[in-house]
């Protein structure tokens, strides 16, 4: 089954048997409601719910041929360099883009946050779960992003789904590129309204859509702001401007941006110099603030009725205190050394410029993130495989996070790697694509 694109995959990813787009039992030898009802009076369970089980086997078969990619056990904290079973290995699949997760300050931070609040909240922030570190790390993002009020939320992922799925009712509209992040993917298909997607990056198929559109009816609009496989960024001046044109808000997910684009880095919106313009802020704290959790920021009214009707914030356990406390320490440290988010750029050029010397295929990343395109998909595995066995971490994005065909190798940069670390991986990088004939 060829997937036609990335949404499209990751819900026939929901149903599927098989990791790698295995083709589903067709529909007519699936037993009805009357035939399951049926056996279960009878005793007997209908074995189609762990059909998809059994008939499970890609991870199988990778184990077997020693290249399976995945939950690699890190021994020590994520830096530059990890320890993967005794071995130093160079660091270039993390998210960690200011390189801040091992840094002392943060670590101070947290311990005295458990010693002050304890290890959690023991509930939602809509009862018991609210403390004074939330409000101040609320506050603290609003200015970063120059916006009336933020709301925390315990994941990121958390966040997409709590805001999308509570603005969006009957009758409304939400539109998404096609490469956005299974986050957004999972909020738009939990709205009461009608779903519509556009080809990635291509405005004038937004506009298309928006087009026929009832000119009254509720639309928002939701992109990543940095595309997390791809490295690419949207267009938001012709995003906002077609916004405008047809009534729509817009929401932009910053989980790859924030740290890394814009004033101090507050995110895309700010780089494109359109905060105004953009109703909506989302952001991770996985990432560049060195934590875990999520938040979104918007207009005060929005962000009240958000905490009165997002059902993923009220009905989750809040964001921990020693989690609250990193992401604090992890934003005042980058608005203090801005010659972080610095540094992060110039690792990223030179590791770009050595990649594209050496030949390799990047697409068309314009952020930290280096999708070094190999489209097939062991090959993908081969090569995240062989730069393990000389030293360096990478991660290999395949369908349903990429189209099949577009299979690829995702490299990301922080502002702590050093010159000659890059130099080390590009030396490596080149080895091993001239030895699987990438290059």
């Amino acid at each position: 089954m060829i997937y036609q694109d990335k949404t499209a995959a990751l819900e026939q990813d929901r149903r599927s048997a098989d990791l790698y787009a295995q083709p589903r039992r067709p529909a007519a030898t699936e037993p009805n409601h009357r035939m399951v009802r049926s056996k279960a009076a009878t005793g007997p369970r209908s074995p189609s719910m762990l059909d998809k089980v059994k008939n499970f086997n890609s991870a199988t078969r990778l184990r077997a041929a020693g290249l399976y990619p995945y939950f690699r056990v890190i021994s020590s904290a994520q830096d530059t360099e990890v320890d993967i079973d005794g071995k130093k290995v160079l660091m270039l699949g993390s998210n960690s883009y200011l390189g801040l997760t091992n840094h002392p300050k943060i670590k101070e931070a947290t311990r005295a946050a458990v010693d002050k609040y304890g290890t959690g909240c023991a509930g939602s922030r809509f009862l018991n779960g609210t403390l004074d570190i939330h409000i101040e790390l609320e506050q603290e993002l609003a200015r970063l992003v120059n916006k009336e009020a933020v709301l925390l939320y315990s994941t990121g992922f958390q966040v997409n789904l709590g805001v999308i799925s509570a603005l969006v009712g009957k009758g409304e509209y939400v539109l998404g590129d096609k490469s956005n992040h299974a986050s957004i993917v999972e909020g738009c298909l939990l709205t009461q309204g009608r779903f519509l997607r556009f080809a990635h990056r291509d405005m004038a198929a937004l506009e298309n859509r928006l087009r026929h559109l009832e000119p009254d009816a509720g639309k928002l609009i939701v992109v990543d702001g940095v595309f997390s496989m791809e490295g690419d960024i949207i267009q938001l001046p012709e995003l906002c401007r077609l916004a405008s044109a047809h009534n729509a808000l817009v929401m932009v997910d910053d989980a790859h941006a924030i740290g890394v684009l814009g004033k101090q880095g507050a995110g895309t919106a700010s780089h494109f110099g359109l905060t105004e313009q953009v109703h909506l802020i989302m952001g991770t704290f996985s990432k560049s603030l060195a934590s875990l959790g999520g938040f979104i920021a918007s207009d005060a009214a929005t962000i009240d009725y958000l905490k009165h009707h997002s059902r993923a914030l009220i009905f989750s356990a809040s964001m921990s205190p020693a989690n609250a406390a990193a992401v604090l320490a992890a934003l005042r440290i980058m608005l203090e050394e801005p010659e972080r988010i610095q540094r992060l750029w110039h690792n990223t050029q030179r590791m770009k410029q050595g990649l594209l010397s050496l030949g390799f295929d990047l697409g068309d990343s314009q952020t930290p993130i280096l999708p070094v395109y190999v489209r097939d998909l062991m090959t993908a595995f081969q090569f995240c495989k062989r730069l393990q066995d000389e030293g360096v971490f990478v991660n290999p994005v395949v369908s349903p996070a990429v189209p099949p065909g577009q299979e690829l190798i995702r490299l990301s940069l922080m502002a702590t790697h050093t010159d000659r670390q890059i130099d080390f991986a590009l030396d490596k990088l080149g080895k091993v694509g001239r030895e699987l004939g990438l290059i």
